[in-house]
């Protein structure tokens, strides 16, 4: 059976409280610990801004300890992808992180995420090549934004070097690369940023700007409806036959969207079964109450 991996782009967002958190969060409330309760799986931004020390990353396996199926994926310091200049000091702390998560069994992979400046031709695939030396042995989803990398040339790449290509579900502007559903050893990885276009377009004009934390994010404030998640589902369910593993990420993060989200798809994957979500919910997506195990209108009131 086809195992689903679903979740978020990060988990510690002020503005999802009392969305999806508690507004009253007593002492002892942990944001991981609550997040592992509803969701399997998780991806850690703050991996691409820090280095962090492999202690942290004992922490979170001891936040989502009561999960035996919960997994990280990390993204990749943007030295190796925005930047392109690192050394050896810089492998070795990403490897003895991931090490520590490869050991928990909590490893999902890891994202290595380039900008749309970085397209498909022979000097980007030697340093894609080079970069998966010094990560041999882990898993590894490639996120890529320029339409160069949607060809069968460029598949055939990432199948030959073990990398699964990300589906990326964005606005389409410019010469950016379709959605498209990518499996590569019965893996497929989804990262969906939302379909905001003004935002996403304003988000370019305003870049290397100050900006304030909700104009930073504004190109992510979108809320997929019942009607497009259904149509995900779908999409994955008609490759269930070809798949052993599909992970999927909403990055559509403002007050609570992605959360939301992505419980409707863990609703329409379990074949429109009830399932576990945070009572409040329903008070911000009322969608949530149609499908919660407990819709009982008192409880939505908490």
């Amino acid at each position: 059976m086809t195992k689903f991996m679903i979740g978020t782009a990060g988990w510690w967002y002020k503005d999802w409280s009392p969305m999806f958190y508690p507004k009253k969060q007593g002492e002892g409330f942990d944001r991981l610990t609550y997040y592992s309760r509803y969701f399997n799986f998780v991806e850690i931004n703050s991996t691409y801004y820090q280095y962090p020390h492999p202690g942290v990353a004992l922490e979170w396996l001891k936040k989502v300890e009561e999960r035996d199926d919960f997994h990280f994926t990390v993204k990749l310091h943007q030295d190796f992808t925005h930047k392109r200049e690192f050394v050896k000091q810089n492998i070795d702390s990403v490897r003895s992180l991931l090490d520590v998560l490869v050991r928990g069994e909590r490893f999902g992979g890891l994202l290595i995420q380039f900008p749309y400046s970085f397209p498909f031709n022979e000097v980007s695939a030697n340093y894609l090549v080079n970069l998966n030396d010094h990560f041999c042995g882990y898993r590894k989803i490639l996120e890529v934004r320029h339409r160069s990398w949607d060809s069968p040339e460029a598949l055939d790449f990432c199948r030959e070097w073990g990398l699964v290509p990300a589906g990326i579900d964005q606005p389409r502007i410019g010469e950016a690369i379709p959605f498209r559903f990518n499996i590569v050893n019965g893996r497929a990885y989804l990262r969906l940023h939302g379909r905001n276009e003004k935002g996403w377009l304003d988000s370019i004009s305003n870049f290397g700007k100050e900006q304030s934390y909700e104009q930073q994010n504004e190109r992510y404030r979108y809320l997929y409806s019942p009607g497009e998640i259904a149509e995900l589902a779908q999409m994955i369910k008609k490759s269930l036959e070809y798949l052993k593993e599909v992970f999927v990420i909403f990055n559509n993060h403002p007050v609570g969207n992605a959360p939301a989200n992505a419980f409707e798809l863990i609703h329409y994957l379990e074949e429109n079964s009830r399932i576990d979500i945070p009572p409040q919910m329903g008070n911000y997506f009322p969608v949530l109450k149609t499908i919660s195990r407990n819709p009982e209108p008192e409880l939505w009131d908490n």
